[in-house]
């Protein structure tokens, strides 16, 4: 299969222009679509933060029916990431696709003021989760092309820190809505979609329209975007390593918002000020994103991917454990921060190394759709389990099984010298370009 050789992508023959001392500079591609990312999860992140509180206290749903909609709330956002990603490889329309599911999500916002029902609410999260699927692949991959290989992961963190950025103004945003609004609830929803408006309308007017060309194809011609094709990034070991060490560890990875419920359970936490939980792991989040990022490009991405699984596992059991110090909140978000920094965007960073640029959106998406389906899984057993036998008894189980699959992962460690994903290092067949000097 041909994989690009990474000395002579667009990005490293731009650093070459740029001369010494520039090489590792953020690609402005990468700062407008954090951009985007930022305007974007202000608006996501308002909703996220009142719909637990919401859905549970306001219309009454179990916690199996709540992760019933988390499930479907993840799980959708899985099955059109694939095709997500083949539209965007033919023809290079990243921008395209993204923008279609941008839009897509902005959209539902205003909906949920009309969804009051269980299937009503459970269609129009189904439906902003398509829109997530569809743009997460093609903006992954715009940002990879954009990127040098040496270099990815400082780039995905800079975009994951922007993004994270959004994530952490959203619920502020949220909590003051809600204290001021007589309809708190209705104003956060119009709110959210005004600002994901603006998100679109930054993506269309900054972001270029599709990545600059390989400068060097296959000697036999690039591989042809499809399905079967993407499907077939599978046969290579790194890649299918990889997926299955991300789908393994995503079983037992339960929701943002189950973590938040049982550390309100825990605590006490009021209804007002439930929805500034999440500002605690955004913040982590941002402040580790970059350096976590940069750390990874050195120590290896799949030592870093692994680590951060450490991190959440230390989650459960601080939430598992007997301890009601004032300090468990800072401990358990900071940790939960410190999860998402070491783990999303070096994820993708690993990813992209390992898929021709051809393919670069469906084979993120591969990766992301397993990893997805897994969480889907989890969030209606974890859901099940805690309506069954109660919340200590459903983050036990989740404990064990992530202590399971951590150690599944870690059997499927790099052997070699460069452990950038989660498996043996092999290195494929590459296409030399006409001009390869390293930069």
């Amino acid at each position: 299969m041909y994989v690009a050789d990474s000395r002579s992508t667009p990005a490293t023959a731009a650093a070459r222009d740029l001369g010494p001392g520039r090489r590792s500079a953020v690609a402005p591609t990468v700062i407008a679509l954090g951009t985007v990312s930022l305007v974007t999860d202000v608006s996501s992140e308002m909703v996220t933060a009142v719909l637990p509180l919401y859905l549970v206290a306001g219309l009454g749903l179990s916690p199996l029916g709540f992760g019933l909609l988390d499930g479907v709330y993840n799980g959708f956002s899985a099955l059109v990431r694939l095709v997500g990603g083949h539209l965007a490889d033919r023809g290079g329309r990243h921008k395209t696709v993204a923008a279609l599911g941008y839009g897509l999500s902005a959209l539902c916002k205003p909906l949920l003021l009309l969804a009051g029902s269980l299937p009503a609410i459970g269609a129009v999260l189904a439906a902003d989760r398509t829109g997530k699927g569809l743009r997460t692949a093609p903006r992954d991959a715009l940002i990879s092309l954009a990127s040098d290989e040496e270099s990815r992961g400082r780039a995905f963190g800079v975009h994951r820190a922007m993004d994270t950025a959004g994530a952490l103004i959203g619920p502020l945003v949220a909590f003051l809505i809600l204290r001021q609004a007589a309809d708190g609830y209705d104003a956060v929803f119009t709110v959210s979609f005004c600002v994901a408006a603006i998100g679109v309308l930054v993506l269309l007017l900054f972001v270029p329209s599709r990545p600059r060309p390989l400068t060097a194809p296959a000697p036999d011609g690039p591989p042809r975007a499809s399905l079967k094709a993407a499907l077939g990034l599978l046969r290579t070991p790194d890649v299918r390593r990889l997926a299955l060490c991300a789908f393994l560890l995503g079983l037992a990875t339960i929701s943002d918002s189950f973590v938040f419920l049982l550390l309100q359970r825990r605590l006490g936490v009021s209804d007002q000020w439930f929805a500034l939980l999440p500002i605690g792991t955004a913040a982590s989040f941002l402040l580790l994103a970059v350096p976590l990022g940069r750390l990874a490009d050195r120590v290896g991405r799949g030592r870093m991917f692994l680590g951060g699984h450490l991190a959440l596992l230390l989650v459960y059991g601080a939430l598992l454990s007997g301890w009601r110090s004032p300090a468990l909140p800072f401990v358990v978000l900071a940790l939960h921060g410190a999860f998402y920094a070491a783990t999303d965007g070096v994820l993708m960073a690993a990813a992209a190394g390992r898929v021709p640029a051809e393919l670069r959106s469906s084979g993120l998406a591969l990766i992301q759709t397993g990893q997805a389906l897994a969480r889907f899984g989890c969030s209606i057993a974890f859901g099940a389990a805690w309506t069954a036998w109660g919340d200590r008894w459903a983050t036990g189980a989740a404990t064990a099984l992530l202590a399971v699959c951590g150690a599944a992962a870690f059997a499927l460690r790099p052997t070699g010298h460069d452990d950038s994903i989660p498996g043996p290092a092999t290195a494929p067949p590459t296409a030399t370009a006409s001009e390869d000097t390293p930069v």
